[in-house]
């Protein structure tokens, strides 16, 4: 049985092929009326447009690629955390590309690796993707930037480090909300917080240690040597340094980690040590994974709109492949939210 073509459809809508092209892509300024006809002409038919055929017939390839740090795939991504944070990331955008026809594909970039330039060369020739969701830390790496430049490939950047003349960015403040955070546990009557940065290659984490930082100077509270640690986004390293700062001589009564991997590995190395969490030291955190929302206790944290951020991504770079138009210099700020949950109380008397 020959396979149903575009033509067919036309036929039986009684319409042009171009009309019916129009309302597969989902193009606007087509009248609720023909689209119907378009649409039930198809479903009787069953007809289903093949991605190869659409992107012969005309410049868009209907693919949005998502690049991801492949360095972390092993560390972070079949963790709670990383899994939590991919899946939301997949699902905003996911959900705008099905919406308008597109495909959403997953591209893990090994930052680190000598072949970093020949290996996105590769994937934007072989995919010619109608634009690229750049993740942290490629929203900020230089080679990746100039071979979409290059390509004439447009691209989005998600919470990137810098802002200026490098393309559209969506993106949170993530000073702000370290800043508030800290503020919330000045707050509670913390005047001894630690504070535990994230892995140094992503912007976040200086940003975060800056609104710590400035919380802390603003209540005219020291901060100590030792008070601040180095982690690098993982649980064990937030029991590592989370044990570092139980072992200082006037421990601190309250803990921030850069996310909530190390806030949950601080929560476990406090038991550990034979204390509570919130009775003897509060623990907050920084993304509200699935993870702090079913820990025990669960974990106060801030929420990043990381769905609504690849959304809002996608959105652009859809725009932009259906009117051609040259990239704006658009630059979008979402809001966060701090969460309280059980993990933070006043310090104990």
């Amino acid at each position: 049985m020959a396979s149903v073509t575009i033509y067919d459809v036309a036929a039986r809508a009684g319409v042009s092929i171009k009309t019916v092209s129009r309302v597969m892509n989902k193009e606007p300024n087509v009248r609720p009326a023909m689209r119907d006809r378009v649409l039930q002409a198809a479903g009787e038919l069953g007809y289903s447009p093949n991605l190869s055929a659409r992107s012969l017939a005309g410049s868009r390839s209907f693919v949005i690629a998502v690049f991801v740090d492949a360095a972390l795939t092993i560390d972070h991504w079949r963790s709670e955390r990383g899994a939590d944070y991919l899946s939301r990331i997949q699902l905003g955008a996911t959900l705008e590309c099905r919406e308008a026809g597109y495909h959403l594909l997953i591209e893990l970039i090994d930052h680190e690796g000598p072949q970093v330039r020949q290996e996105v060369a590769a994937l934007l020739a072989a995919l010619k993707p109608d634009g690229v969701i750049l993740t942290p830390p490629s929203s900020d790496n230089p080679v990746v930037l100039e071979l979409l430049d290059k390509a004439g490939t447009a691209y989005v950047r998600l919470g990137p480090e810098r802002a200026e003349g490098l393309g559209p960015r969506v993106h949170m403040d993530d000073v702000d909300a370290a800043r508030e955070m800290t503020e919330h546990l000045i707050g509670l009557g913390h005047k001894r917080i630690g504070f535990i940065v994230g892995e140094p290659r992503y912007g976040a984490s200086q940003a975060r240690r800056e609104g710590y930082l400035a919380a802390m100077k603003a209540h005219g509270l020291p901060v100590s040597e030792g008070l601040v640690r180095q982690g690098d986004f993982t649980f064990q390293s937030g029991v590592a340094e989370a044990k570092a700062l139980l072992a200082l001589p006037d421990r601190p009564t309250a803990i921030f980690a850069s996310n909530d991997d190390m806030a949950l590995g601080c929560v476990s190395a406090i038991a550990e040590a034979g204390l509570m969490t919130p009775g003897d030291i509060s623990v907050a955190g920084f993304d509200d994974s699935s993870s702090a929302r079913f820990s025990r206790p669960q974990l106060t944290t801030v929420r990043q709109p990381v769905a609504e951020m690849s959304s809002v991504a996608a959105k652009l770079l859809i725009a932009r492949a259906k009117t051609s138009e040259a990239e704006r210099p658009e630059d979008i700020l979402l809001p966060f939210e701090l969460i309280h949950r059980a993990s933070t109380a006043p310090p104990p008397r």
